[in-house]
């Protein structure tokens, strides 16, 4: 859906960052394909194939419908679902992780987490080592005795530091808020340093249309699909507006005017300002370019050089706090002093000629790099 997209959309720029800064990164999509709401899942797929309604805290919608129509797990059909549309969203993932695979492995790890007994379930004292709360980790008998989701977050950890990565960095919804401390207690239990774990949570995204809102629930079938929403407003707008905002807060998105191809549409705006200069330089053809300018800058271009030097350093903030938002924010700002500049300046067959070609080039520079940190094209023409 559209609300998890923003998962997506965050977590492949925060990669997309940090490999700009130097870093190896891996990206991996964990799948929760067992615990009681996969269960709940499958039970409402398997009703409607009855021709029955889902359980009443079942999953409903037409695409519950569609995958009733086929006779695979549709746990399976929705995750090759799902990678198709990451796919076409730009976020490619380098490895894909099962709960149903890990979970295996919980026993093993027992002994060097700090358990207790209560109930006839195993729970962590995780409140000893920084969580809010110790947590069920396995099930009492009587609840079947399996590992709760907890319990694969055991798992999970262990495999990814055991597999050498400096820092492990989950990505999850504002749902996720009460265990937000449970990952670093994890790994200070399983005697790894804490502070190599990070939790990045995001909020939730509204659609409007015409001023009106549009509700999503995977459970009661009123959601807008990532391909639904790509088809509507297009790739690179749905990347720019799901990184548009800080994690921390709320994504308000109006549908009519991320569709829109104008200048009020603020991916548009910029890709715009690098189609423009793409189109000076194809004109230019042989002509010198220079870095020196022929005299004293004009304010435009005084202010445009200036803008463009603030990018190394806005860059590595965005990077130190996770926070690919300023991108986008930057690239407008950039836009606009490349606008002024363009409104207030002839290029071609000036005085400044060279300098100004070499303002272009630099300034074309900036924005394609600004576009492609957070997944989003940089058009040679519009």
């Amino acid at each position: 859906t559209v609300a998890s997209a923003r998962n997506g959309a965050y977590g492949d720029s925060v990669a997309r960052l940090l490999e700009f800064a130097g870093h190896e990164v891996e990206r991996e999509y964990y799948c929760n394909d067992r615990g009681a709401q996969m269960e709940v899942f499958r039970a409402s797929v398997d009703a409607r194939r009855r021709g029955e309604e889902p359980p009443e805290d079942g999953y409903r919608g037409a695409y519950v419908d569609e995958l009733a129509r086929t006779q695979v797990d549709p746990a399976e059909a929705m995750l090759k679902q799902i990678e198709r549309t990451l796919e076409r969203f730009r976020v490619r993932f380098d490895s894909w992780a099962l709960q149903s695979e890990l979970e295996g492995r919980l026993p093993e790890l027992l002994s060097r987490i700090d358990t207790y007994e209560q109930d006839g379930a195993v729970w962590a004292r995780s409140s000893a080592y920084g969580d809010d709360e110790d947590r069920v980790i396995v099930r009492s008998p009587e609840q079947g005795g399996a590992p709760t989701y907890r319990g694969a977050d055991i798992v999970y950890l262990a495999d990814k530091l055991e597999r050498g990565f400096d820092r492990a960095i989950y990505v999850l919804g504002a749902d996720h808020h009460g265990t937000r401390k449970w990952y670093a207690a994890v790994a200070a239990m399983l005697g790894y340093d804490p502070s190599r774990v990070e939790v990045l949570l995001y909020q939730l995204v509204h659609l409007t249309r015409g001023g009106k809102q549009t509700q999503m629930s995977k459970r009661r079938g009123d959601v807008v699909f990532l391909e639904d929403f790509m088809d509507e407003i297009g790739v690179d707008a749905a990347r720019w507006y799901l990184v548009s905002r800080g994690p921390d807060q709320t994504i308000d998105i109006d549908v009519d005017l991320a569709a829109e191809r104008s200048q009020k549409n603020p991916v548009y705006y910029v890709q715009y300002a690098h189609a423009r200069i793409a189109g000076i330089l194809r004109n230019a053809v042989d002509a010198e370019v220079s870095a020196l300018p022929a005299g004293e800058l004009a304010r435009e271009e005084r202010e445009l050089v200036k803008r463009l030097a603030e990018f190394p350093g806005l860059v590595a903030e965005a990077t130190e706090r996770r926070g690919p938002h300023a991108i986008p924010t930057y690239a407008i700002r950039v836009a606009d002093d490349f606008h002024r500049f363009y409104h207030e300046h002839r290029v071609l067959e000036s005085d400044a000629e060279a300098f100004r070609l070499g303002l272009c080039r630099a300034t074309q520079a900036v924005i394609a790099r600004s576009l492609d940190l957070i997944g989003v094209d940089a058009p040679e023409r519009m």
